[in-house]
């Protein structure tokens, strides 16, 4: 069987082929833990490639149809195990390539095999639904259908997790595909379509094509023969593709962010609030869209929560994501980092105070990555960049608020809407904040960075658009519902 790589290049895979961009261009993947290394080469591919790899799916889209969801379920469960036993290579490819620990690179590989597993399942479960008639004589019921080609747009921070959880539903509701991915985490993701391409799907019914943004992003989203769009990434890139799938007429879903603020109220057990503030911010050296960005801590309690915080982020240690007792790891590229060292600067230079770390680290084991201190600011004000604009690094800002009412109006003070978190002990405050919080996600006692595969992800405001992701939300987006009435 063909691989999907030549060496250390990674080929696009069209109509069930790995082959080489026309150009035979490529773009070089290094590791942020060390840029001296290069991960990979992927292909730098041209709107001819794109081309190929639409017109393929546009012409597989009928058979896969016809093929039945209970065998297309089948294949999925193929994918699952092929997934699983390369789990350890995909994992530690993930952390090479974007950074993130070992540990958090094998359990989001893991959830990607989970992923698989439930929409495989999906197979035997029911696709639409009889209603009564007014006619006592006829049968009406309603049947889902596919949408045809999807168009699948990645970010590179969960470069497993997310393709799967766009690409799984949309082939078991009997759609074709085109997954363009993030360049910097191109090398993990054609490691992931080789597991569908060994699962033996039909051909044309999966496409992976790598390149840039600006030209593969934006023909794949305008291209006439593509029938819906799912994009994650920032609200920059989102709002484009939305103007242009609205003007086709095109089904389009966005996941675009989050200022995720968590809540501290003063009867809250703050050790454990601690810990969540601190996983929440800093895993993944803070680059989700649900990472916690924003505390708002109740006044009475403030002091000793701020002293609780800088104790323990003092203990995280930073390096490279493969070696042992590493908690945090670096920036996932060169071009991020200088976007968290560029906020800290901002945070300063609004009248922010730096409480703890924030410090780029260059020197020694680090001096040839992208490596920052998780950073810890404080006298932010609701107003301030740091505290509307998302980040996407290891950087808390903490505001103080007299009570659980101020705290709800300062946490909604922002555009997104994607998650948010409060620590309470009081069922009252807890019932307050889930009526009153602007967020997709709510999260009590938890940190706002979790994601359950079986429950609607999304949020509201700018951070998403259309319909929820995951679960059994994810059928709303990727099929069509028919109608039908039958006189007999």
């Amino acid at each position: 069987m063909q691989t999907a790589f030549k060496g250390n290049i990674y080929k696009n895979f069209i109509n069930n082929k790995w082959v080489e961009s026309e150009t035979q261009e490529t773009i070089k993947s290094i590791n942020p833990a060390n840029k001296d290394q290069i991960v990979g080469y992927v292909q730098y591919s041209t709107k001819e490639d794109l081309e190929k790899a639409v017109q393929a799916a546009h012409k597989s889209k009928r058979s896969w149809r016809k093929l039945g969801q209970a065998a297309r379920g089948q294949l999925l469960f193929k994918v699952a195990n092929i997934l699983e036993e390369n789990l350890d290579d995909i994992a530690e490819t993930m952390t090479r390539e974007m950074g993130k620990t070992l540990p958090e690179a094998k359990g989001e590989t893991a959830r990607g095999v989970a992923i698989l597993r439930y929409y495989a399942g999906e197979g035997m479960r029911k696709d639409g639904d009889v209603i009564p008639s007014s006619d006592k004589d006829a049968l009406m019921f309603t049947k889902r259908t596919p949408l045809g080609v999807v168009g699948v747009i990645t970010p590179w921070n969960f470069p497993v997790a997310i393709p799967i959880w766009k690409i799984a539903p949309a082939l078991v509701y009997g759609n074709t595909v085109v997954l363009k991915p993030a360049t910097e985490a191109a090398v993990t993701a054609a490691k992931v379509v080789e597991c569908f391409a060994k699962a033996g799907l039909p051909e044309g019914v999966v496409n992976f094509i790598t390149g840039s943004g600006s030209v593969i992003g934006q023909a794949l989203i305008a291209h006439p023969l593509l029938n819906a769009i799912t994009f994650t990434g920032s609200e920059t890139v989102g709002e484009g593709v939305a103007k242009s799938a609205a003007a086709r007429g095109i089904k389009f879903q966005l996941e675009m962010g989050g200022k995720n603020p968590v809540i501290v109220t003063k009867d809250a057990d703050l050790d454990v609030a601690v810990e969540a503030v601190i996983s929440g911010g800093f895993r993944s050296t803070g680059q989700k869209c649900t990472a916690t960005s924003r505390v708002i801590v109740e006044s009475e309690i403030y002091d000793a929560f701020k002293e609780k915080l800088v104790q323990e982020t003092k203990k995280i240690t930073v390096g490279d994501g493969l070696e042992d007792g590493i908690w945090m790891g670096p920036c996932a590229s060169e071009s991020q980092f200088n976007t968290v060292k560029k906020y800290i600067e901002v945070g300063k230079n609004e009248g922010a105070s730096l409480v703890y770390g924030g410090e780029p680290l260059t020197s020694g084991q680090f001096e040839k990555g992208f490596f920052v201190s998780p950073a810890i600011f404080e006298n932010v004000k609701t107003d301030m960049i740091i505290a509307q604009e998302e980040i996407f690094g290891p950087v808390i800002s903490l505001l103080k608020a007299v009570d659980l009412e101020e705290a709800i109006e300062m946490a909604n003070h922002t555009k997104y809407g994607l998650s948010a978190s409060i620590f309470t002990s009081n069922i009252s405050s807890l019932l307050e904040f889930i009526d009153g919080i602007d967020a997709g996600l709510i999260r009590v006692n938890a940190e706002s960075a979790g994601v359950e595969l079986q429950a609607p992800f999304g949020g509201m405001k700018a951070s998403s658009t259309g319909s929820r992701e995951q679960g059994e939300a994810a059928k709303e987006f990727f099929t069509a519902v028919k109608t039908v009435f039958i006189k007999g």
